[in-house]
């Protein structure tokens, strides 16, 4: 494997997922000198995977093909993968992900289920694994990689570079509307699920507007942030930018904010990247693999409390014996109950003692 020169990379999970083997790619990119690295994400992560830094070209897998063609979808994947590769590094551990990465190379490295039953065929075939973890940050596990091939490397979570074109962009947009100093409000996620009832979120920014300082409110094009863009308060020092930055741009204006307030998601991941001061609301989430990653301590968050801070990190969930489970909500079913538990005043007393005490 040392002298591997073309490397295939599968992520089959969600926006953070991919964002977070920023890391891992570039360690592996320097390590092997500039090789090919090509990526296998879902398609509906692309545009986080346009992104990352150091990656030739992007193969996609499609849900909605699956269900009107599978075999039609996998055929044409396994064509184009087929021993391509020198070596083929997977994330994700089902069955379909481990099976491209046995196609893509002879030599091949994957996270396993712990449970031999499930994973005795993918120990038996690949070259090299490791172990899916739920008690170890996500960013750790994708790591993991680099300890097997030998590679010395440390646990800081990388960003992504950020285009001069980008950075202007966004500078005109706040011009225009007047905005220096700013912290980012971002009310919505890639599940339902995750997201702050309407009535807590309204509560928390009328308290937010009376603290002196702008709020921006962002978010992205799709249905979910378009139904919260419909309802935002008219608010003073409230600035409503759903919409109106690319996801480049995006991390353009994360870097310019002074923090981060907002749900579990990617944009949380961003932020944390960006060592910025982070508010993170938590519903159901499990905080020990997907809590913001403090790049000073080089840690997240281990244990389930109301309230916690790290560093320049503070997360809020709900004060129930059930946070947090880990479910797409409630019993799987979408709902998740603990949000309508979190505090919008608590979150707020946390930011505004914060803001009070930031340098100017």
């Amino acid at each position: 494997m040392s002298k591997s020169k073309k490397i295939l990379l599968i992520i089959q999970r969600s926006n953070g997922d991919v964002f977070l083997s920023v890391s891992l790619i570039n360690k592996i990119f320097n390590h092997y000198n500039s090789p090919q690295i090509d990526i296998l994400v879902n398609d509906d992560t692309y545009q986080v995977a346009r992104l990352l830094p150091n990656i030739t070209s992007i193969h996609t897998f499609s849900y909605q093909k699956k269900a009107t063609n599978r075999w039609s979808q996998e055929r044409e994947l396994c064509f184009k993968l087929f021993r391509k590769y020198d070596l083929s590094i997977n994330l994700t551990s089902s069955d379909r992900s481990v099976l491209y990465a046995l196609i893509a190379s002879k030599k091949s490295i994957s996270i396993v289920e712990k449970d031999y039953k499930k994973s005795w065929w993918k120990q038996k075939l690949l070259s090299l694994h490791y172990y899916y973890d739920d008690s170890r940050h996500i960013l750790i596990q994708n790591l993991t990689p680099l300890k097997l091939l030998k590679i010395e490397y440390d646990i800081l979570q990388n960003s992504i570079e950020i285009s001069k074109s980008a950075l202007e962009s966004v500078k005109s947009k706040l011009n225009k509307r007047g905005i220096k100093d700013f912290i980012i409000f971002h009310p919505s996620a890639q599940y339902v699920y995750k997201i702050l009832p309407q009535n807590l979120r309204d509560e928390l920014l009328i308290s937010l507007s009376q603290l002196g300082v702008t709020i921006l409110i962002t978010g992205s094009q799709n249905v979910i942030d378009k139904s919260i863009k419909k309802v935002i308060p008219p608010l003073d020092n409230i600035f409503d930018f759903i919409g109106e930055t690319t996801l480049e741009e995006y991390f353009a204006l994360s870097k310019l904010s002074m923090a981060y307030i907002g749900m579990d998601t990617l944009n949380m991941h961003i932020a944390a990247s960006q060592n910025k001061r982070i508010f993170a609301i938590f519903g159901p989430t499990n905080l020990k693999m997907w809590s913001p990653w403090s790049n000073k301590l080089k840690k997240s968050a281990y244990f389930d409390m109301p309230i916690q801070t790290y560093e320049n990190i503070t997360i809020f969930q709900a004060n129930m014996k059930c946070v947090a489970c880990g479910k797409a909500g409630c019993e799987d079913s979408g709902v998740s109950e603990c949000l309508n538990y979190i505090n919008p005043r608590k979150v707020f007393e946390e930011v505004k003692k914060w803001y009070e005490d930031a340098p100017v």
